[in-house]
């Protein structure tokens, strides 16, 4: 593990109480994807088709009206929840008593006062030894409670101290001649699964002068913010820090020994609150339309982003004027009305007419510029049947109200003829000798766009089954040119951390949060490996048809799935492919027998693995020396290998791969693995080292990139690849300000994105870079510039589990909803701006606009840009409509 060490100057008082303050941007339903009637296609003045998903019918109870008549008009009302997030700020402290107590012990205290379930994962680090790894530490160091972790870390709950308000501390008591060189940590609320950390690394304690182990914690070194799962620390910037005393014969930083100090750090935790809107809907006989009523107990500002359709069609309409007061017309899409605050200040609220050939009404509410709540059941924006009135004649029962049927047919077919008259056309330039590959690549895109826009009809789960179906045989039909490549307009999630399988109950802890990711825009979520392994992250898998794992059950995981697909999200089996670890040894005592229904013996093994005495061919990749290398040239294995592939698909209902070290074995085999399987969307993990010289990263990545695009084209592009070129090289640019490294010698992206941007999967962090293992962490305090990138060029971006849930959610949320609403996809054109030591810019499909870097940047030209977002060194503007 990663940690830096030192001490610390005192600061003497207590820590305030935490405060609490809202915070901005998206979570969970409140959705960083703008409504969808923002994001639609105009078919005509005032109307527009819904781009991309279907609106789906709201899922909130309905309740007749109390005391609703036949004079006042029937009338029914829907209550829906929402949950918006607030900040819970406080402070984290770490003090050293190096004065001996009464027992003769020196102790460490590490506290906060916010509240939550506060558990201590800590390590020692020994006299003499170099480097950053974690030893555990000796069982008297132990306090009451701990559990030791593998063999490196211990895990201690931090109690609340009596009559403290609120104060939690744990206390580590050592000997004052200790061997122990320093105390490295984190912390861990254990409730939403945040780590907290000093500057993206570990905290370090020096217990003695003798330990060379990096940057001393309290020497003048700032220290920042690093995102948890849900929160972060930083230094706290007080004027009353102060050392303590030094113990005599001590030397202070650079000496032998170590004083005794304290410090404080602010630290800030996401909290979720519970809310309400309900609407109800009554005839008004005097005027014979109906009245709509909005009532909500969110305070301050609240503005309803809304729209009507009529005959069912799914069609967002602006009704003609009058309009509510203090509503306004957006981009002759939607009406946006602010609610009036209620008399007893308890919330907002809002009433008005509208003419009874509706049959509709969709809305979302806006509580500022990126900050959307949507229906927490699906996802999606609220709709309201308004012709229940006349279904139900008087308040009745609504449950047996038949739900109204939307026909996603009527809706797709017009985009289905577009697609057949594309490729027709395209079909007729086949045999033409000199083609325009430009204007065959402008085709391709606009089918791909308009087939995931038909696509996105049909996913959604809960709309009726289309009646008219699609002969998918039908040549004239433009189909994905291979399995696994998806429609390109997928935004990926990782679904877990290094540290996620610790609960034993991750797939009902990830389930909770599918709405959310539904709502903030992800596609997709990767999955951790699923089967019996010898490691409890799954990486080393043993029996493949047992998948009750660290995780959860077998069932628990076919829940997780059916869960994700009702929110319209597909799931990525985390499929370990390339070794195995064996049940059995074989006379020689190496293990390298396989059990359960794959019951391999030693031919199963490469033959030049010198660990485990295969019998196999020699291994056609890189060798994993930590288990016997599978030999995938063996017919036995490939077709249990298939077999097993396609079970996981019908059994648990997996979408997709993430092919785990596939450096390990030919593409050829993938290939067969994924046309036999048939997935919507696989990608390999392509790992290995760019190109350095003397210690410095090359400019020209051609090469390293180039071994990633090989692999793809043995696959014979029937997956993409993580982009691992494209990582590394934003960690050069970054944290060395040389952004001139994100444009190649031809002007284009440097990484598998300018090369094969449909098979190019972009990425910041994972968890073997980041999470608590840090092998290759982003640039801290840089995690923005990198999403800002990703999330508006070409490619699939995927985002880390621990940034999209933590205080990086507001910001990411933003860059896909902007992903979103531009309709970028893996293809879309890139044309490179500016490259230069402290500036990056690049314009995305003529109607998107980023900049990275610290360097000032405006948009020219005659075109009216807006700014869509900006922060910390990152900008994205939008062309005005």
């Amino acid at each position: 593990m990663s940690v830096g060490s030192g001490c610390i100057p005192a600061i003497p008082g207590v820590a305030p109480p935490a405060r609490r303050g809202l915070l901005g941007g998206a979570f969970l339903q409140v959705s960083a994807a703008r409504p969808r009637a923002g994001r639609c296609r105009a078919t005509q003045h005032g109307r527009v088709r819904l781009g991309g998903r279907v609106v789906a019918r709201a899922g909130a109870a309905e309740t007749p009206v109390a005391g609703a008549d036949e004079d006042a008009g029937a009338a029914f009302s829907e209550k829906f929840p929402l949950r918006r997030c607030q900040t819970v700020e406080g402070k984290a402290w770490v003090r050293v008593d190096a004065e001996p107590d009464g027992d003769g012990k020196c102790k460490v205290v590490v506290g906060c006062d916010v509240a939550g379930k506060w558990i201590l994962h800590w390590g020692v680090s020994y006299d003499g030894e170099q480097g950053s790894e974690w030893d555990q530490p000796p069982s008297e160091m132990r306090p009451t409670g701990s559990v030791p972790i593998k063999d490196y870390a211990i895990e201690t709950p931090l109690e609340i101290l009596p009559n403290s308000e609120g104060r939690y501390e744990v206390q580590i008591k050592f000997d004052k001649d200790t061997p122990i060189a320093a105390i490295n940590f984190v912390l861990k609320e254990e409730e939403t699964g945040a780590w907290f950390q000093h500057k993206g690394r570990d905290f370090r304690i020096p217990l003695s002068g003798s330990f060379d182990g990096g940057v001393p914690l309290g020497a003048n070194q700032d220290i920042g913010v690093w995102p948890g799962d849900l929160g972060h620390l930083k230094k706290n910037q007080g004027s009353n820090a102060q050392p303590q005393e030094t113990i005599p014969g001590g030397t202070g930083l650079s000496g032998k020994h170590i004083s005794g100090f304290y410090q404080e750090f602010q630290i800030i935790k996401s909290e979720y609150t519970q809310n309400f809107v309900t609407v109800t809907v009554k005839r008004d006989n005097e005027t014979h339309k109906r009245l709509v009523e909005f009532d909500t107990d969110i305070p301050g500002e609240v503005v309803i982003h809304w729209g009507v359709c009529r005959d069912n069609s799914m069609t967002w309409e602006i009704p003609p004027e009058p309009h509510p007061p203090t509503t306004k017309v957006f981009r002759q899409k939607a009406l946006q009305t602010l609610l009036q605050q209620k008399a007893d200040g308890r919330g907002n609220s809002l009433s008005f007419l509208l003419d009874a050939e509706y049959s509709g009404l969709f809305f979302v509410l806006k509580l500022d510029e990126y900050t959307w709540l949507r229906n927490l059941d699906n996802g999606s924006d609220f709709f309201i049947s308004l012709t229940r009135l006349e279904q139900r004649g008087t308040t009745q029962d609504l449950a047996k109200v038949e739900p109204q049927k939307v026909d996603k047919s009527s809706q797709a077919g017009g985009i289905i003829s577009d697609i057949r008259n594309l490729v027709v056309g395209l079909s007729s330039r086949r045999g033409q000798r000199a083609k325009n590959k430009v204007l065959q690549e402008d085709i391709l895109q606009e089918i791909e766009r308009l087939a995931a826009e038909a696509y996105s009809i049909f996913r959604s789960p809960t709309i009726d089954s289309v009646e008219a179906s699609v002969d998918l045989d039908d040549p004239t039909i433009a189909k994905p040119a291979c399995s696994g490549t998806g429609s390109g307009f997928e935004i990926l999630c990782q679904g877990f951390n290094w540290e996620s399988h610790k609960s034993g109950k991750w797939y009902v802890e990830l389930g909770k949060k599918a709405k959310e990711l539904s709502s903030l825009g992800f596609t997709i979520v990767w999955s951790p490996p699923p089967t019996d392994s010898v490691s409890p992250e799954g990486y080393m898998p043993r029996d493949l048809y047992n998948l009750n794992s660290r995780y959860g059950t077998m069932d628990e995981l076919k829940e997780l799935v059916k869960i994700f697909h009702e929110a319209g999200i597909k799931v990525l089996g985390d499929a370990v492919l390339n070794h195995r670890c064996a049940q059995f040894q074989n006379n020689n005592g190496v293990w390298n027998i396989f059990g359960g229904r794959m019951n391999w013996d030693d031919r199963a093994v490469v033959a030049d693995d010198p660990h485990f005495q295969g019998r196999g061919n020699k291994s056609s990749g890189d060798n994993f020396h930590a288990a016997p290398n599978i030999d995938h040239s063996q017919e036995f294995v490939r077709n249990d290998l298939k077999e097993w592939l396609c079970w996981m698909r019908k059994e648990v209902g997996y979408d997709g791969w993430r092919l785990d070290f596939v450096r390990g074995f030919w593409g050829g085999y993938v290939k067969d693995y994924l046309e036999a399987s048939e997935p919507y969307f696989a990608v390999g993990e392509y790992w290995d080292s760019l190109s350095y010289t003397y210690g410095e990263m090359d400019y020209n990545q051609d090469a390293h990139r180039q071994r990633i695009v090989d692999w793809i084209n043995a696959t014979n592009g029937t997956a993409g690849a993580f982009d691992v070129t494209t990582k590394g090289i934003l960690h050069a640019a970054l944290e060395r300000s040389e952004y001139w490294r994100l444009s190649d010698e031809k002007g284009k992206p440097p990484g598998v994105l300018g090369w094969w941007p449909s098979r190019a999967v972009t990425f910041i962090e994972n968890h073997d870079t980041g999470s608590t293992q840090g092998h290759w962490r982003f640039p801290y305090g840089m995690e923005l510039q990198g999403y800002a990138y990703i999330l508006t060029h070409p490619g699939t971006p995927a985002v880390f589990y621990d940034h999209i849930f933590s205080h990086l959610q507001p910001e990411i949320a933003k860059f896909i909803n902007i992903r979103r609403r531009q309709k970028i996809h893996c293809r879309s054109k890139i044309k490179i701006l500016k490259a230069e030591r402290s500036l990056y810019a690049a314009e995305i499909d003529e109607k998107l606009i980023m900049k990275i870097g610290s360097e000032h940047f405006e948009p020219s030209g005659p075109q009216n840009w807006v700014v869509a977002a900006e922060g910390q060194d990152y900008k994205i503007w939008e062309l005005s409509s």
